[in-house]
Parts: C-alpha cells; structure tokens; sequence
C-alpha cells in the first residue's frame, strides 16, 4: 500500500498566478479607454505613415499595371529611323525609296514615313507669320495611322483621293493651339488656305506627332514644294525579331554609313518611365517610414506619460498581488493596441486613397496584400519597441513608492 506524505505545512512553494492572454487585453483596452483623445492623437501618427506606405505601393502597382497594359495595346516592336546630321552639321537626306528598302528586310510586316514640309501654320490669314502657333507641317503616308496603331478623334484620316488635295489632319495638341474643335474649318499652311478634315487622339508612342499637321505626300509636293524625302520611318516586325531588325535598319535605310541617322524604338520611352517610377515609390515609401518612426515615437512618449500618471494604480495592482511580469504585459499590450488600432486605420485609409486616385486616373486599382500585411507588421514591430522601455519602467516601481506618488 502506497502512501503519498503531504507536504509539510509551509513546505509548498506559493506560485504567482498567469493572466491568460484575454485579461491582458482587457487590462490593455481599459487603459486606452480612459484616455481616448490621447490615444486617438497617438494613433494617428502611426495610421499617417502606414497609410503612406500603403498608398505608395498601391498607387506604384496600378501606374505600372496601367503601363503594362498601354505597353501590351501599342505594342514593342516600333522602330524609328530619323535622318541626323552629317559630320558638317548639314541636315541628312534619307532616300526616297527608304519606305521600300525597309519593307524589303525579311521580318519587316509595315513601313511607313513621313517628312519634314517647309510650311507655317496659322489660324487665319490676319495672324502675322511671327505668331505662328508652335505647330509645324509634316507629310505622311497614308498607311502611318496602322503602323502606329493610333486613331482618329474626329473627321477622316487622309486616304487616296484626300491625300492629293489641299486638306490636313490636325495633331490633338495642334488643334488645340490653333482653337480647332471640329473638321471643316480652314488654316493657313504656308501661304496657302488648306481644309482641316480630322483631328486624332493622342499618339501614344510617337506624341511628336500630337504637334503637327499632318498632309499627304502628293499634296506637300505638289502646293509646297516638298522633296519627297521621308525624315523618318517606322516599322513594325514580330516581337521576337526586333533586336534583329533594329540591327541592320540603319545601314539598311542609309548606306553611306549607320551613323547619320538615329533608330529608336519609342516604347524604350514608356519602359524609362516604369522604372522612373520604381525611383520615386522607394523615395515615398522612405518618407512613409519616417513618419511611422514618428508615430513610434509619439506612442512611446504617449506611454511614458501614461506609467508616470498611473503610479498609485500600480502601486495598489502591485500591493494585492500583480507581478512584475504582469504590470510588464499590460503596458506592452497597451502599447500594441495603440499600434494595432493606427495600424487598421492606416491601412484602411490607404487603401481607400490607392481606390480613389487610381479610379480617377482611370487605372485598375492595385493594392497588394503584401504591403498592407507587411505595413501591420511593421505596426506591430514599432508597438512592441515602442511600448517596451515604458513597460519595464512600469515594472520597476517599488509598490510602497508608487502608493506614496503624488
């Protein structure tokens, strides 16, 4: 028969109770809702910078998602050739045939050009040349619209019969220098009174040509002297091909040497931007950080403040029975609900500004899961370290000091 001794009386050592983690947030909300207006104002440091941060990122991934999609419409494979300078600084003629020689390189699916015409232009008769409006003439083919995938707003694109007639075909910019709103009204190119018979929308990959008038290229030779040499050209080959194109384009277009004239390809432009952009939202999202360490900071502060104003409650907490480890945890949870409550709002607000600014621009809004995750961890992170030196502080008060506080 087994006999278990009972401990003798005074034997047993007395353990100090756990909070289970349900009080410890009740303790930690019962503080903060005695003190709303602090909390409130302690809290909004931190929402403004995860609400930056949020709204960084989110606003970042719709532009680029927006740019990816204009990218995906217009296309990468357009090449430019324009005609340079020779080494005198003379003004490079490309020939004639240059459309021609193009269409012949294997891969080449378009090629179109248009050229430089010597012409003002200006709203009427009674403007003196010197006002000219900043739009400058240029002759196209009539094919240019499909190569560059663009379209017309209002009017009529040039076609075989117009093409030969004194008409244009305004850039959107053009027409707005020179007040045109709709087809049929008249300019004056050069000397000379010519019928606006469209305006396009903007050209996306090629806006030089937002700026111009556009004519065909029997008219420009036939009323302004034009001498049929194309200033540039554009091609479109398959997506896998480019590179190759773009390889032998140059000598291909100017035989004398690849060095007097200048390819491109336009989409580089919009690609530039893209990575401009990723410059810009680290700088934003740099600046998002520092106001979230302010806000770290402030709850901090707002901590301190509350150990200091709340010593005779520690005091009794610590008298009947509270453990350091205790008083530890509910200024730490305080703290962290402080965080959490800026965090959320932060959160919720830049998400709502990503929503309304992209839908304004016309984007797909875009917030990734990850940055606000990421931005509500990092609030949890700035609350733990925040709350941290105020929470020891708290633990460190000797019971009978505390009571005696003033």
């Amino acid at each position: 028969m087994n006999i278990r001794r009972k401990p003798e009386e005074g034997g047993a050592r007395l353990r100090p109770a756990r909070l289970p983690l349900g009080d410890i947030l009740r303790l930690g909300a019962v503080g903060l809702r005695a003190r709303r207006a602090r909390v409130v104002l302690s809290a909004l440091g931190i929402a403004i910078g995860i609400a930056t941060m949020v709204a960084v990122v989110g606003l970042s991934h719709s532009s680029k998602a927006d740019l990816m999609a204009r990218l995906d419409r217009l296309g990468t494979n357009l090449l430019t050739v324009e005609a340079g300078e020779d080494p005198m600084g003379n003004q490079v003629k490309l020939p004639k045939s240059a459309v021609a020689m193009v269409e012949r390189i294997g891969p080449v699916r378009h090629a179109t050009a248009t050229g430089g015409v010597d012409a003002g232009i200006r709203r009427s008769d009674l403007v003196p040349e010197e006002r000219a409006a900043g739009v400058t003439t240029q002759a196209a083919r009539t094919d240019l619209l499909t190569a560059l995938g663009a379209g017309v707003d209002r009017g009529r694109w040039l076609d075989s019969a117009t093409e030969r007639l004194p008409v244009t075909v305004l850039g959107s910019v053009a027409a707005r220098r020179l007040g045109i709103t709709d087809p049929g009204e008249k300019i004056m190119m050069g000397d000379r009174y010519v019928v606006v018979i469209g305006i396009l929308d903007p050209v996306e990959l090629v806006p030089t040509l937002d700026r111009v008038a556009l004519i065909g290229f029997p008219s420009a030779e036939k009323y302004f002297g034009f001498d049929g040499h194309p200033t540039m050209v554009f091609e479109r080959s398959p997506d896998g091909t480019v590179d190759d194109v773009r390889a032998v384009l140059a000598r291909t277009v100017s035989p004398e040497g690849d060095h007097l004239v200048k390819v491109s390809r336009p989409s580089d432009a919009l690609a530039a931007k893209a990575a401009t952009d990723k410059g810009l939202t680290a700088l934003m999202l740099g600046l998002g950080a520092v106001a979230l360490l302010v806000g770290g900071v402030g709850v901090a502060n707002t901590m301190v403040i509350s150990v200091l104003e709340r010593r005779q409650e520690i005091g009794l907490r610590r008298s009947i029975g509270a453990t350091r480890n205790a008083i530890r945890l509910q200024f730490l949870m305080e703290s962290l609900l402080l965080s959490a409550l800026g965090g959320a709002a932060g959160a919720v607000l830049g998400t709502a500004a990503t929503f309304g600014f992209a839908v304004a621009q016309g984007w797909t809004p875009v917030v990734p899961p990850w940055s606000v995750a990421g931005g509500f961890a990092a609030t949890l992170l700035i609350g733990v370290l925040a709350g941290l030196y105020p929470a020891v502080r708290a633990s460190r008060l000797h019971p009978t000091v505390a009571l005696n506080a003033a």
